[in-house]
């Protein structure tokens, strides 16, 4: 793949000049707006019937509907007089209004930190003013991240999280986080003022804030425009943008136009001629004139298609040697969403990975929903080897699938495994993979496999196949084996 690593390089420049800045829904429209990464005095919240519950009515009512992020810091929370503070167990925020934002997480100082015990939260609908019944938040969440000793880990920027929780257009929230007893933190036990023992709790860990999110309306984050001034000044301003815009769009040149939306499914026939296209130096004379086992190419929503703002990722991109195996995951965001709002489902996970937990951007190389739609991931090319933050000490020489959603105990649709099967097939395809086979894999670190060891692991693995975790969860682990056998027949073998 390195003729075709290096085939884009040349096109980013004229990719700058050729892109538009605005997307043409938005031209007429675009203007500035403040910046909202603190959280300001919250503005009076808005209810089914007033016009500011309308996309046009909040626009007019409310000057961020750019996507941005508020931070609030946790507060103490004490429960009765029989129970000490619980300053270090117990911390929350009590039921407030706050400016619209469609997705929820909690996050705190050290990435190497656990929250050992329970994140809840309560919403209220923009639209209704009905609160919501409490909703688990996931903790566990330290597994999807860049490898140990890599500059992306190594940044300073990277804090502790849990998941994210998709909670639909929301403006108020009501947050408890208690820390709870039976984890090898939990050293001491705790004393009542009347001399009751009660078990031991772990500490919280420190600097825990509550992160709103706001995906923004459809098209604004991709707006340069819209971008820069919700997020307030950035270095290189709007020409920074425009080069960022054209530099994500250009890496997938030889697969799309410039500034295309999405990446088109092909026949069996045109995938094979790409491969060859996609491999001029990189194949021997017996593997050219070998039939390719390589499943056709799925259309893939681009990141410009889903409206990902490129001024909020790092510039540049990185990448491994090649992918030698694929990691599926599940966001465990839940699955209260409708397909058509997934561009927003997936701004607001990439928002929160860039600018909450201090990553260089989205974590997972695609996301597949529930309809069995493919999205861009990570920037850097879909047919390259573009270097993850989705499996810690198994990001090398992989790529990680996030399907959107929480399978513990809720089965996956037939279309999204489907969709795993057939960017599966593809992409492992392309690097001559076998989606039924074995590979090995060296470990960077985890908490099953220790720095250096060689693992050997399915071509089509689940995240807990590399890490002790839930993710992606029972039931769609359980069909990871149907998406192997499909991926095989999809690249003819």
């Amino acid at each position: 793949m390195r003729g075709f690593l290096a085939s884009s390089i040349g096109v980013t420049c004229a990719a700058a000049l050729a892109l538009p800045l605005t997307p043409p829904a938005l031209a007429a429209t675009a203007r500035p707006v403040p910046a909202t990464e603190a959280a300001p005095t919250a503005r009076p919240a808005s209810h089914a019937g007033s016009p500011a519950t309308t996309p046009a009515g909040r626009r007019a009512a409310e000057p961020y509907a750019a996507g941005s992020t508020q931070s609030l810091p946790l507060e103490p929370l004490t429960r009765d007089r029989a129970t000490p503070s619980a300053s270090s167990a117990e911390q929350g925020l009590p039921r407030r209004a706050v400016r619209h934002f469609s997705l929820v997480g909690v996050v705190w100082d050290d990435p190497d930190a656990e929250l050992h015990g329970r994140v809840q939260v309560r919403t209220r609908a923009a639209g209704t003013g009905a609160w919501s019944g409490w909703q688990d938040v996931e903790t566990h969440n330290a597994d999807h991240a860049a490898d140990p000793d890599t500059p992306e880990r190594a940044s300073g920027r990277v804090r502790g999280a849990t998941a994210p929780l998709w909670v639909g257009d929301s403006d108020g929230v009501e947050l408890r986080v208690r820390s709870e007893s039976g984890h090898p933190a939990a050293d001491s036990a705790e004393q009542t003022p009347d001399g009751r023992n009660l078990p031991a709790t772990p500490p919280l860990p420190s600097g825990l804030r509550l992160e709103l999110v706001d995906p923004g309306e459809d098209g604004e984050e991709s707006d340069p425009l819209h971008g820069a001034a919700a997020d307030g000044p950035r270095t290189g301003g709007l020409n920074a943008e425009a080069s960022a815009l054209a530099e994500a769009s250009a890496v997938n040149a030889d697969l799309a136009p410039l500034g295309a939306a999405e990446i088109a499914a092909l026949s069996r026939t045109e995938t094979e001629q790409e491969y060859l296209a996609l491999n001029p130096g990189g194949l021997t004379e017996r593997q050219r004139q070998a039939k390719p086992y390589v499943g056709p190419r799925p259309g893939i929503v681009t990141r410009r298609g889903w409206g990902a703002n490129e001024g909020l990722r790092e510039s540049g991109f990185r990448y491994t040697k090649k992918v030698k195996a694929a990691f599926v995951h599940h966001t465990a965001s839940g699955n209260n969403y409708r397909c058509s709002q997934v561009p927003s489902l997936i701004r607001s996970i990439y928002r929160y990975h860039v600018k909450s937990m201090g990553w260089r951007d989205i974590g997972y190389n695609f996301l597949i929903d529930k309809c069995g739609k493919i999205y861009e991931g990570r920037a850097g090319g879909v047919a390259k080897p573009v270097l993850g933050a989705h499996t810690l000490g198994f990001n090398s020489n992989s790529m990680g699938i996030a399907v959107l959603g929480s399978y513990g105990a809720t089965k996956p649709s037939k279309s999204a495994v489907k969709a795993v099967a057939r960017l599966t097939a593809w992409k492992l395809g392309l690097y001559r993979m076998n989606p039924k086979g074995k590979t090995y894999l060296k470990s960077a670190g985890s908490n099953l496999y220790r720095k250096g060891k060689k693992v050997r692991l399915n071509v089509i693995s689940g995240h807990r196949d590399g890490f002790a975790t839930e993710c992606p969860g029972r039931k769609l682990y359980g069909k990871l084996g149907s998406a192997r056998s499909k991926a095989a027949r999809y690249q003819g073998r």
